[in-house]
């Protein structure tokens, strides 16, 4: 059902790094500055950092956290330079504006918003996980591995924050935790998620070591693999998958490239985990706290989770959430198109209508006309809907004065066929009709149309039955735009 068009991945890029999430690109380019090698880049860095009080408060927390107890407590963003090193002062930053720009989502669907902090918690997970497993590299080397492993799923992530409507409406395909969701949502959009996280990485210029654990990981060196398999253990770890003999073997490879036992090696993620949870709460970030999980228990495995996609996703699922979208849509705007282009998506994909429409009331009163226009493929229809309703009496009229929805499945019907006009017969196509008002407060503004076309319906009885629109239905339909009716009530009164 949902057919969104295409965009390259060098335009999602371009969305995601300039127009999303600029804020991240900024930082980004600002650290770039700076050699990490380089003493004399300190002063600058903290006198850069200094323009930013969120990022100062935040390096101030770090430097003085459980792990640098045997120091003084750190005052000024000069000293915490000084005590964390520049690359972990680079690393703090920068994991700071990304989780305060993701976080920081607008408007996005509940699932959407689900998804996509659990997908940060994982990162964040990752890249500690990673460090942890290059106890004895050097602190260049911890750093740069952190930052590899905390940015390897950003194209996944940035893709949640910044979809938009795309992301709203493929977010209903079910289950979003099974496998074949990801290759899914990957077809739909156009691209993979690895080209956006390499698209992301060439763009902020972030380091090789991030780049090659993208590109065939499994082949390279011990650094490039320990990124791979951070990844994929803070994954596992968060959503056990249906074979714990595939756990125990990623277990066994990380426990082989650090030289401990798996026994060792679980003691080392139980402690990670607790110091995971702590840092996040320096960073501000306690919605992600709860969703760094424990090691998982061989009963949390071979729970198969049979994926469905948007098409096969129940009604009653895809009505729950638009409910809950246009409720949350409230707190977050006052734009009625958003509110009605919202509502006609999800009508369509619940009840598979062949069309959807809004027709707006003419300031005269005298006729609607299409404001907006949605095929059976959720896609914006060109098509230009006008009806007059006072040259003669019609079923649309009578709904705008009375109020009352209106279901036709019949146009010969004795109770329609007088109030069935030309222009009316020729919009209903010899389908069926549901026309719902929509309403501000006392003031009625116009009718949702929610139809299906069928040029057999007389002829066809197998046709009839498929293309009549249950009371049931009518009745499930009717309470949304109840609920949008609220909405748009409420935005309007504050």
């Amino acid at each position: 059902m949902l057919k969104p068009i295409l965009k390259t991945t060098e335009q999602w890029i371009e969305i995601i790094a300039n127009t999303e999430l600029p804020a991240i690109t900024s930082t980004v380019k600002m650290l770039d500055k700076f050699s990490n090698d380089d003493k004399s880049s300190l002063p600058k860095l903290s006198k850069a950092i200094l323009h930013d009080q969120a990022l100062s408060s935040c390096l101030l927390k770090v430097a003085n956290n459980a792990q640098h107890m045997g120091i003084n407590k750190v005052t000024t963003v000069s000293r915490a330079t000084v005590v964390l090193g520049i690359q972990t002062v680079k690393n703090v930053c920068l994991t700071a504006k990304l989780v305060d720009s993701l976080l920081a989502s607008k408007s996005v669907d509940y699932r959407v918003y689900e998804k996509l902090i659990q997908l940060m918690a994982n990162s964040f997970f990752a890249a500690m996980l990673a460090k942890m497993m290059v106890p004895n590299y050097s602190d260049e080397t911890q750093e740069e591995v952190y930052l590899a492993a905390l940015l390897y799923g950003i194209g996944e992530t940035s893709f949640w924050s910044s979809g938009g409507k795309i992301a709203d409406q493929l977010v209903c395909a079910t289950d979003i935790d099974s496998s074949g969701f990801k290759e899914y949502c990957e077809q739909e959009i156009g691209t993979s998620f690895n080209s956006l996280s390499r698209g992301l990485a060439h763009t902020w210029n972030l380091s090789d070591l991030l780049l090659k654990a993208l590109d065939h990981p499994e082949s390279r060196t011990d650094e490039v693999k320990i990124v791979y398999f951070a990844d994929r253990l803070s994954a596992s770890i968060a959503q056990p998958g249906e074979n714990i003999e595939d756990f125990n073997k990623l277990l066994e490879n990380i426990a082989s490239i650090m030289k401990i036992t798996v026994s060792q090696l679980k003691v080392r993620i139980t402690h990670t985990r607790k110091q995971a949870m702590q840092l996040l709460s320096l960073y501000g970030a306690d919605a992600l706290v709860d969703l760094i999980k424990e090691l998982p228990q061989a009963n949390d495995f071979n729970k198969k989770i049979q994926f469905a996609s948007i098409n096969q996703m129940s009604k009653e699922k895809i009505l729950l959430s638009a409910f809950i979208k246009l409720t949350k849509l409230m707190k977050s705007s006052r734009d009625i198109n958003e509110f009605l282009h919202t509502t006609l998506i999800d009508v369509i994909n619940a009840f598979e209508f062949t069309q959807c429409s809004f027709l707006m009331l003419s300031d005269t009163k005298t006729q609607v006309k299409s404001r907006f226009v949605f095929n059976s493929q959720g896609e914006s229809d060109p098509t230009k809907i006008t009806i007059n309703i006072r040259q003669s009496d019609n079923a649309i009229g009578r709904v705008l004065d009375s109020k009352n929805p209106a279901l036709i499945n019949d146009c010969s019907h004795r109770q329609w066929r007088d109030l069935i006009t030309k222009e009316l017969a020729e919009f209903i196509q010899d389908g069926s009709l549901a026309i719902i008002p929509v309403n501000i407060g006392v003031k009625t503004i116009g009718v949702v149309c929610a139809q299906h076309f069928s040029s057999r319906l007389k002829t066809d009885k197998i046709s009839s039955k498929k293309n009549i629109i249950t009371t049931d239905d009518f009745q499930q339909i009717c309470s949304l735009i109840d609920h949008l009716n609220l909405c748009l009530t409420m935005i309007m009164l504050r």
